[in-house]
């Protein structure tokens, strides 16, 4: 089996195979993508406050975010459970939102904290991740596909070729590969690229994930990261240096504490009409996809693996699969 792409949605699914007992190798290029350069954010909570989502999506969100203890303690991934804090006006208001949609909060200073938002460590956890036993990583650009009647050929930009029965498109918000069949090159030309930027900041250490309205501020290895934009219809990875500053100074406001900016990045998310990923058949033989979760990537990775899995199985789907089902928009 062949997954392409190294995101979290591919590694997850990649890492689901292998431990169900199957041989896979993930091609990718093996530069940063929107996956690692992601704060690690598993926040069913905030997320569902900050896009006023419905209880049935809020609903959703939460049983992705439950199947992480038993994904993290599979493939030795260290799962932090720490709670998050939102911070900002009609902070009463909030905590009586996320209550209606299930979700714990109580009321803290101008603010609210909630249990129910965790984290894991990005860098780590894509490592752990890619040493999963029967999974093979192959650096590589994938630029052509070809499928006959029992397989798919993959070719990548400096002339090597794979054979595999079944592939995994887990290609972020990339544009589609030569040889895809119509039908699946339109649903993927119609995913959404989203560009986000975030910059390192050396400040004193913090203990949680802080949110705001309109800015994330959260733990990493030397003090903080500080982001994100959400800017639909941008590939450009040029890092904009007045939004960075902008950005910086809004997190600095809402710790109320001075930091040194460092590096700003740069990624490229993928989101579809509905903000669902795509995971699961994609209506051609053997060919199955693991791509465009916007921003929820790490929250949506072991439900997206164990969907794709099922599939590949022809296992009994998930009720939430259906949710993800590629071919919903049709």
């Amino acid at each position: 089996m062949i997954v392409i792409g190294a995101g979290v949605l591919g590694l997850c699914t990649a890492a689901e195979l292998a431990a169900r007992g199957h041989a896979v190798t993930v091609i990718d290029p093996g530069a940063p993508n929107a996956s690692s350069i992601a704060a690690g954010m598993i926040a069913p909570a905030l997320e569902s406050l900050l896009d006023d989502v419905t209880a049935d999506r809020a609903a959703l969100l939460k049983r992705a975010r439950d199947l992480w203890p038993a994904f993290a303690e599979a493939h030795d991934l260290k799962l932090l459970r720490e709670g998050a804090d939102w911070r900002g006006e009609a902070a009463d208001d909030a905590v009586v939102r996320l209550r209606s949609l299930g979700f714990d909060a109580r009321g803290q200073g101008n603010g609210l904290i909630t249990q129910d938002d965790w984290r894991i460590e990005v860098a780590s956890a894509l490592k752990a991740l890619a040493r999963t036993p029967g999974l093979t990583m192959v650096r590589g650009e994938v630029l052509r596909l070809a499928a006959d009647a029992r397989r798919w050929r993959v070719e990548s930009g400096d002339g090597r070729v794979w054979f595999c029965a079944t592939l995994v498109l887990a290609t972020g918000a990339g544009e589609p590969i030569a040889g895809l069949p119509v039908s699946v090159a339109a649903v993927v030309s119609a995913i959404t690229p989203i560009r986000g930027q975030l910059t390192l900041v050396s400040t004193a250490a913090l203990s949680r994930v802080i949110r705001g309205p309109a800015v994330y501020v959260a733990p990493c290895d030397g003090g903080v990261v500080i982001g994100a934009t959400m800017e639909p219809g941008r590939r450009d990875l040029e890092p904009d240096p007045a939004e960075a500053a902008r950005q910086v100074a809004a997190g600095l406001l809402l710790l109320a504490v001075s930091g040194e900016p460092g590096l700003t990045r740069v990624g490229i998310r993928g989101a579809t009409d509905d903000g669902l990923p795509l995971a699961g058949p994609s209506g051609e033989p053997g060919l199955h996809f693991a791509l465009a979760p916007r921003r929820n990537g790490w929250l949506m990775g072991p439900l997206v693996a164990r969907v794709v899995v099922d599939g590949i199985e022809g296992r009994p789907p998930l009720a939430d699969a259906a949710a993800l089902d590629p071919r919903r928009f049709a």
